[in-house]
């Protein structure tokens, strides 16, 4: 899967299927929301946005889904 900035993707919550926008590729180390979150190049983070809330979460991903 080849995600790149600005593409329209969704994810599992307990909630459901949210939908929003890749912002941002991480593939090194980086703290998030008072998170730490270990990316590499094998195992890269998307910092995405919720089309619903507008809020942005890091997500492995593997966890993401192209809309």
């Amino acid at each position: 899967m080849a995600i790149s900035k600005g593409d329209k993707v969704s994810w599992n919550t307990p909630q459901g299927t949210t939908h929003g926008t890749a912002v941002e590729k991480r593939v090194k180390e980086f703290t998030f929301a008072d998170q730490k979150f270990k990316a590499s190049d094998d195992e890269p983070y998307w910092l995405v946005e919720s089309d619903k809330t507008g809020a942005r979460a890091a997500h492995k991903e593997s966890s993401l889904d192209q809309v």
